[in-house]
């Protein structure tokens, strides 16, 4: 059986032809990717991919979105595309459409990952339980997170809204900077720490309490300054951020009741040896009378050029086979 899998973002639309097989994961064909901005909206870039795949695309399409897609109106945040459930499958002349929060359809990529994709970043060895729970998390422009259910061969996945919960300070330099947050903000939440945007205000929060000029860089610039060990102030700030996500994947894995993590995303993808260090673990197991079983959890760093797209063709075969 083939589908359209789609992975739809503020910057780029990107679709390939899946193949699902009773046996296996999805086998993804070639992926074409659009940006967002150069088209309408996603009958546009649907018309456009169908063009460059050269023959009528498969009627059924699974398409990952950026953000809620519960409501009657789908709309994205840095684009001014908007998608009606409703119509959306006749808009693109298809018979039918499954829309999934792209978050959830990283869980869903998790699901079916294999063992050299899920990276060992901490905890022990071997693969992933074969049942319960694994917290599921990624920065980018936000704090992504889902549940990940394995139980009695199934796969079931459970959006969450984990970036919204309240960030809790642990240290007098996260004090200051949840003060300077609140003074913009009527609620800090993990995101606004715990993000590839967070770093600009973590590093300038840093530069605050040094007596040192600010001088307002964009995210790619501080993000490569933070990573190319020449600015050891934004280097600084990069690793308050990843004790930061180290402190919020623990209390997520103890929320969910998780027996594994698997971090997800590009950015962590950047700051893996980071991820290794005790900057990260340290915070990860520092939860009192947890701590020991903390270090029990496997902690995994999830690889694949394309997880959004094979999470949305993962969790449309999963839907099929209940």
């Amino acid at each position: 059986m083939e589908i359209v899998a789609v992975d739809l973002g503020g910057t780029n639309a990107r679709f390939a032809v899946a193949e699902l097989h009773d046996d296996r994961r999805p086998a993804l064909g070639q992926v074409h990717a659009y940006r967002t901005a150069d088209f309408s909206g996603l009958p546009a870039a649907w018309a456009a991919f169908a063009r460059d795949l050269g023959r009528a695309p498969p009627p059924i399409a699974s398409i990952a979105v950026a953000g809620p897609v519960d409501g009657a109106l789908i709309r994205f945040t840095n684009n001014d595309w908007t998608i009606r459930s409703a119509t959306i499958a006749q808009e693109l002349g298809i018979e039918r459409i499954a829309l999934h929060n792209d978050f959830a359809a990283m869980a869903a990529a998790v699901g079916v990952l294999d063992g050299d994709e899920l990276v060992p970043i901490g905890g022990p060895e071997g693969p992933l339980p074969a049942e319960g729970v694994t917290t599921v998390l990624g920065p980018g422009t936000g704090l992504g997170v889902a549940q990940l259910l394995r139980r009695r061969g199934r796969r079931i996945v459970l959006p969450t809204e984990g970036g919204h919960i309240d960030f809790a300070a642990l240290d007098g330099f996260e004090e200051t900077l949840l003060g300077r947050l609140r003074a913009r903000h009527r609620r800090v939440s993990v995101e606004r720490i715990v993000s590839g945007p967070a770093l600009a205000d973590i590093h300038e929060t840093l530069a605050m309490i040094d007596g040192r000029a600010i001088v307002p860089r964009d995210d790619a610039a501080l993000w490569q300054a933070a990573t190319g060990g020449d600015d050891p102030l934004a280097a600084q700030a990069l690793d308050r951020l990843t004790m930061a996500l180290g402190a919020v994947a623990g209390d997520l894995a103890l929320a969910h009741g998780a027996n594994a993590v698997v971090i997800t995303g590009g950015l962590a993808n950047r700051i893996e040896a980071r991820l290794r260090s005790p900057l990260f673990h340290d915070r990860f197991r520092a939860k009192g009378r947890f701590e020991a079983r903390m270090a029990q959890l496997p902690i995994r760093l999830a690889r694949h050029d394309q997880a959004g797209l094979l999470g949305a063709a993962a969790a449309y075969q999963e839907d099929e086979r209940t």
